[in-house]
């Protein structure tokens, strides 16, 4: 990647965040840019585009759980929204057809189901990208998005196998051989150690399932995410995933850049981009009833629906297949292009505040919400905690089973992943699923007992959301956060937090304070 390319990025990347917006919008916007100044996608660029998005693949495998994409709310909202979302282009574009809208007008209905499928996937990068930022990625509605995620990715497959007529290698069959080989990879990622080794075991196999895969004349990118889920579970898997983190977020500057480098569009081109941005509502909704109609819960549907109202690469990868093989003509690629540029900048923005809009709203939400939750839905019981912990990493777990085994009872921990949370019980412990961000979770339990909430969650922004939506709930017990920076704390006590720790100062207070002790000790 050029110097130009990286500091042209950088500078629209700083200032989108400048002024609140994630800086994945100023790369596109630095696409662009430099598209207008004359620089044209090139092979370097492409590669580590490619390279991003294979990182990408394998990191979402390592935290899916493939039980997840056999629930029929999952795969069957998937069906169902490709194809009710591909019924609502092609009557949107009929309409459109009577206004004389150039590059619409003369289309047949088989090109326009077929931009249609193109438009109906959802960004993976952006989907994926704003839920690791916001900490969401393990949330209930977050595992739903990455489960229609993976369901579109396979749509995704078989399309190009079908449109190029490209079949899979009898060799493919192969493939079946790496389940019984899976003891054999987490063994090598055992032996990978803490350093430099683990990213670099996470390339090895996030490229070797790519290439393995191509080989065999299946698409690659579905290797490397296969690949991850043979390593998912794995007591490494997400520590492999952390260490692979700022490579894939580096590698996937080069894919925002490609976006806006793919052609620079006109005026007229610009219009009709902007009037498909304009059907993402109609996806959002399209996406809210059929999750409800799954009886998943309201502000799950909500938040689900919003963070997957945007357009997909895997479209653009679509027009391009459909492009070389003369069933779509190039113009719709440079649509496709800005349309995708548009939506993850609607996304972008709107997700934001979706919690906030949630709260305002919830009330009508609700009414379209089944009256029967599925199972993984229920509210817990908060029966005899005076002491709950939200957020089971590193440092929660850490507080949680040292305070579950100086109070013996009377501790509840909190998180959610639902992986964690079986683990803790395997091992006896009160730990409860549940995400601390639902404001309906603290409407429906009983925190009257509860005289302590310990926050142990990485971002800031959460831990003021779950301390403001407890203090609305009524709570008038003692809540206390951990900070990773100075600068973190007041804006934690600014919200109403009693106590809060810098996780580094406090760490370094402990083992100065102990190893003092140790001194104090020897004769």
């Amino acid at each position: 990647m050029e110097f130009l390319f990286l500091l042209i990025a950088f500078v629209f990347g700083l200032g989108f965040r400048f002024i609140g917006l994630p800086p994945l919008i100023g790369y596109l916007i630095a696409g662009f840019v430099l598209n207008a100044w004359g620089f044209e996608n090139n092979a370097s660029l492409q590669q580590i585009a490619d390279l991003g998005i294979t990182i990408m693949l394998f990191t979402i495998g390592l935290k899916l759980n493939i039980n997840d994409l056999l629930k029929r709310e999952i795969w069957l909202s998937s069906i169902l929204h490709t194809t009710l979302w591909i019924a609502i282009v092609s009557t949107a574009f009929f309409l459109f057809s009577f206004l004389g809208l150039p590059y619409i007008s003369d289309l047949s209905n088989e090109t326009i189901a077929l931009i249609g499928f193109a438009f109906s996937f959802s960004s993976t990068v952006c989907v994926v990208k704003i839920l690791e930022e916001s900490g969401e990625s393990r949330t209930r509605h977050g595992k739903v998005a990455i489960g229609i995620l993976v369901m579109q990715d396979i749509f995704a497959v078989l399309f190009l196998v079908a449109a190029t007529g490209k079949i899979p290698s009898p060799w493919a069959l192969a493939l079946l051989l790496l389940i019984p080989l899976t003891p054999l990879f987490r063994k090598l990622l055992d032996q990978s150690g803490h350093g430099e080794l683990l990213p670099l075991t996470g390339f090895i196999f996030a490229l070797g399932g790519y290439h393995l895969f191509e080989f065999v004349g299946v698409k690659g990118d579905l290797g490397a995410l296969i690949f991850g889920v043979l390593m998912a579970g794995h007591v490494k898997a997400n520590e492999l995933a952390k260490s692979l983190l700022s490579f894939k977020d580096l590698f996937l500057i080069g894919f925002f850049l490609t976006i806006g480098l793919t052609a620079l569009p006109t005026l007229e081109i610009a219009g009709i981009a902007m009037l498909i941005t304009l059907l993402l509502p109609i996806k959002f909704m399209l996406f809210f009833t059929l999750f409800t109609q799954f009886r998943l819960r309201a502000r799950t549907s909500y938040l689900s629906g919003l963070i997957m109202s945007n357009y997909s690469e895997f479209g653009l990868i679509v027009g391009a297949v459909a492009v070389s093989v003369g069933m779509l003509d190039k113009i719709w690629l440079v649509i496709l292009a800005l349309s995708v540029s548009f939506s993850f900048v609607f996304t972008s923005a709107i997700y934001r505040t979706s919690h906030n809009s949630y709260k305002k709203h919830k009330e009508f939400l609700k009414r379209y919400q089944k009256p029967s939750p599925l199972k993984e839905d229920v509210y817990p019981s908060m029966q005899g905690t005076r002491v709950l912990v939200i957020g089971m990493g590193r440092v929660g777990k850490g507080a949680f089973t040292t305070l579950a085994k100086l109070m013996e009872n009377g501790v509840t921990g909190m998180d959610a992943d639902l992986d964690k949370v079986s683990a803790l019980k395997e091992l006896d412990y009160n730990a409860i699923l549940g995400d601390g961000e639902n404001i309906d979770l603290w409407e429906n339990v009983n925190i009257s007992k509860v005289e302590l909430v310990l926050l142990a969650l990485p971002s800031i922004q959460d831990s003021s959301n779950i301390t403001h939506q407890l203090r609305s709930a009524g709570f008038k017990g003692k809540i206390a956060a951990i900070a990773r920076y100075e600068d973190e704390v007041a804006p934690l006590m600014d919200v109403g937090v009693d106590k809060v720790f810098n996780f580094f100062t406090e760490a370094g207070l402990g083992f100065a304070e102990e190893s003092f002790e140790l001194l104090e000790s020897t004769p």
